[in-house]
């Protein structure tokens, strides 16, 4: 049996332009995906792509539409497990905004996300914008990693920590191969803060994330792994899971007891 994805976007979240929470719940009956969280996307930055450009500020999040749709969807399926969820980004630095938010109904499965880092003024940069500014590559992904902790350090409203690797989904194509043991220095730092957290690793399957990075978190005493196919429509449900799960096994995690259950330590 696969295991929960964790981490679904539905037409909830603002970028998730061919989002369906209702054909989502279809595609994991049909592929027999036990449980599905729907951990819509909750930003207040002002995100930047270039030092010239207007932000672009993400709409509000419209949390009673969503719960309203979250529970219409638990009467039509009847027989799949749906949790409800957020997506917040920085919520270290958006801490009441935040609190809002989550304070309008009951989330079950929160994910902490550092989409974009400070760039001056009130702006904010994701990974591509970021690597169009900086000529080092590797310090674009060093600057993101310590922002990662700032965001486990900073804010305790988040169980999960979401895509530890998210710039390299945007690593430049000029730039050669990524080696990701090039940072293992930074990686085991936010490792080592999230296991001491008491928190969860997502394992994505949106860019796979490296073994060994999982085996670092295994090794450092990370307790829980949760899978995440990070998509924003219903096709991308669970893809990669049965690569996922064997990769978290070999890395000595095993499922709970109930399929929404995160996987833990063996």
């Amino acid at each position: 049996m696969l295991p929960a994805d964790s981490h679904v976007h539905t037409e909830w979240s603002w970028d998730a332009h061919a989002g369906d929470m209702v054909a989502t719940c279809a595609r994991a009956v049909t592929l027999g995906v036990p449980a599905v969280a729907f951990t819509e996307h909750v930003d207040h930055a002002r995100f930047q792509a270039g030092p010239a450009d207007e932000p672009m500020v993400p709409p509000p999040f419209d949390a009673e539409g969503y719960l309203a749709a979250v529970e219409e969807c638990r009467h039509r399926f009847p027989g799949l497990r749906i949790l409800t969820g957020a997506e917040l980004g920085e919520p270290h630095r958006h801490a009441e905004q935040v609190a809002a938010v989550l304070a309008t109904g009951d989330f079950e499965r929160v994910l902490g996300s550092v989409h974009g880092i400070p760039v001056g003024g009130d702006g904010y940069a994701e990974p591509p914008a970021l690597f169009a500014r900086q000529d080092d590559p590797a310090q674009v992904v060093r600057d993101y990693l310590h922002e990662v902790v700032a965001l486990l350090e900073g804010s305790d409203v988040f169980s999960v920590l979401a895509h530890v690797d998210f710039p390299l989904r945007a690593w430049p194509d000029d730039a050669g191969p990524v080696d990701v043991t090039a940072f293992e220095a930074e990686l085991r730092e936010v490792l080592r803060v999230l296991a001491a957290s008491g928190r969860a690793l997502e394992v994505s399957t949106k860019r796979p994330i490296e073994r060994v990075v999982v085996r670092w978190w295994h090794d450092l005493g990370g307790d829980a792994v949760s899978f995440a196919s990070d998509t924003h429509d219903p096709d991308g449900l669970a893809h990669g899971f049965a690569d996922a799960v064997r990769l978290a096994e070999a890395c000595g995690f095993r499922p709970g007891r109930s399929p929404v259950d995160l996987w833990g330590r063996a």
